[in-house]
């Protein structure tokens, strides 16, 4: 099997298995990595961006190579593709936060939060519990979905690897805060780097598959252009305003975290979310996915394909 095949076939069954299943319950490599990643830093931590740079590249190196070997069989692949995503995942936590809130058990909303968000929960109300939901799942239809489809099609499972392991490196260094603001530097910039045409993607996508959910597809090209900038995140600001504008939605306001609170800009012009809208965007964040998939695997195939052209040689005159 060609190598555009093989990668097409592996984004398409990774996918498969993880609408089926969702992420690992056990032995997550993911989290294993994490894991590996925290132990590494107790060594590695200095308030300097060399040492953040020196970090990263030692952590990224093996997950590519652990990549390149997975990707040798389409069902190794395949395997990779499924354990870097985490969509269905992503569905199941929005949509138990939904059960929760329409139960009224604000306490035990509060307390699944952070599966969701870093967002500090003890004072978020139903709105901001919605707002952080919406806005979890939006951003992470890029970030744990698309991103790694992505690149599974332009680099094969090499490219899921890396991808996976530069955006669990952001998320757990890539902050500004005293301890992490240069160490984290690389982490942060690579990420950004790495999810940026994903995004963009993401945004395309959404305004694709809206009116299959009932949105509107050019009010959310609408608000992504004119509000995606205002966000600090240049990936997260663009897709969380595409599904704000194809919802009729009010994302932004003031999100506290445990070392203090960031006041994040509007993102959209409509009502603010309630419960009903977690379902609809978890409608959105689904389709945008499955056409994702589908755009992803066929990447794939025309990467291989214009990898065989370039490669091939003129036959010499006779």
């Amino acid at each position: 099997m060609r190598s555009g095949e093989r990668d097409a076939l592996a984004l398409a069954l990774g996918f498969a298995l993880d609408r089926a299943l969702g992420d690992p319950h056990h032995g997550h490599p993911v989290a294993g990595f994490g894991a590996l990643a925290a132990a590494l830093e107790r060594r590695t931590w200095r308030p300097c961006r060399r040492a953040g740079v020196a970090h990263v590249a030692v952590l990224l190196a093996p997950a590519a190579w652990i990549g390149r070997r997975a990707g040798a069989n389409p069902f190794t692949a395949a395997l990779a593709v499924w354990v870097a995503l985490g969509g269905r995942s992503l569905e199941r936590a929005a949509l138990r936060m939904v059960a929760l809130l329409e139960a009224g058990d604000l306490p035990g909303a509060r307390a699944h939060a952070p599966v969701l968000v870093g967002r500090d929960p003890r004072e978020l109300d139903e709105p901001e519990l919605c707002r952080a939901t919406i806005e979890s799942v939006a951003e992470n239809t890029a970030d744990a979905l698309l991103g790694a489809l992505l690149w599974g099609a332009l680099a094969g499972p090499a490219g899921v690897a890396v991808y996976r392991a530069a955006n669990t490196l952001d998320a757990m260094i890539g902050h500004r805060d005293p301890r992490y603001e240069r160490f984290g530097w690389a982490a942060a910039r690579l990420d950004d780097l790495l999810g940026w045409p994903a995004a963009r993607l993401t945004v395309g996508l959404t305004a694709l598959v809206a009116p299959l959910a009932g949105a509107d597809a050019g009010r959310a090209l609408r608000i992504a252009w004119r509000d995606g900038a205002r966000h600090p995140s240049p990936n997260a600001g663009p897709v969380e305003a595409a599904f704000a504008g194809a919802l009729g939605l009010r994302l932004g306001g003031t999100n506290r975290y445990a070392g203090g609170s960031e006041r994040r800009p509007p993102l959209g012009d409509g009502r603010a979310p309630g419960v009903e809208d977690i379902a609809r965007t978890v409608l959105l964040s689904r389709l945008v996915g499955r056409a994702g998939a589908i755009a992803c695997a066929l990447l794939a195939l025309a990467c291989g394909l214009a990898h065989r052209l370039a490669g091939a040689t003129p036959r010499s005159a006779s």
